[in-house]
């Protein structure tokens, strides 16, 4: 279990970077992203509120995204953990672009008046506020971090497939020819009861030997 202590450590690490990633969002898409200031002409100035949740809808159910993925990490291991990883590094892409498109987006006002439902002509003024999209682009890098992680995780387990298989199997995996045998092979071999410094052309021989008195007896 020593050998497969790093990818564990790798998977424990990407899933607190997922669990902060999703309280991220949550907390982002209960800031404010966007205030519009109204005016309809008959009564006194509004100020309309939109938060993360009502500017971004997709930042809760991306939060639960991490959620399910941090849960996943647990119970997959190889591939399955590659395509979690790749799922991971999607969701980082799509968290970003949220971010982003608050930060550079020319003028919020068009985009606000037709998430709050309010005509055009009635904007008088607009604010945008940037912990929110901060806030998530942090979640974004949280997240794809945490796709690195998994994805190292899955190749440093992938060599530990092989720990608990046969005897005999991992003799056939073996390169041919290598004549240094691993800790584990050596003592296979001691527990078979064959010399472990003995080269395979040698137990060859030793075998052969047997059957050749054998034949000479009988002849």
């Amino acid at each position: 279990m020593a050998d497969d202590q790093p990818g564990r450590v790798s998977i424990r690490v990407a899933q607190l970077l997922l669990v902060v990633a999703a309280a991220g969002l949550w907390a982002a898409s209960r800031l404010t992203w966007v205030e519009l200031r109204t005016f309809d002409g008959l009564g006194p100035p509004k100020l309309v509120t939109l938060s993360g949740a009502a500017w971004s809808a997709a930042l809760l159910p991306l939060a639960l995204v991490l959620l399910a993925t941090a849960v996943a990490a647990l119970a997959v291991r190889g591939w399955p953990l590659r395509m979690l990883a790749a799922l991971v590094a999607a969701a980082s892409l799509a968290i970003g672009y949220l971010a982003i498109s608050l930060l550079v987006i020319p003028d919020v006002a068009p985009r606000g008046a037709d998430v709050a439902h309010v005509p055009a002509f009635e904007l008088v003024g607009s604010q945008r506020h940037y912990p929110g999209a901060v806030t998530t682009l942090a979640a974004a890098v949280c997240t794809l971090v945490s796709a690195v992680l998994l994805m190292r995780a899955a190749a440093s387990t992938r060599g530990t497939a092989t720990k608990f298989v046969t005897p005999a199997a991992r003799r056939s995996l073996a390169p041919p020819d290598d004549g240094d045998m691993s800790e584990r092979m050596i003592w296979d071999a001691l527990d078979e009861g064959r010399d472990p410094t003995e080269q395979p052309s040698e137990r060859a021989t030793s075998d052969d030997q047997p059957r050749h008195e054998a034949d000479s007896e009988g002849r």
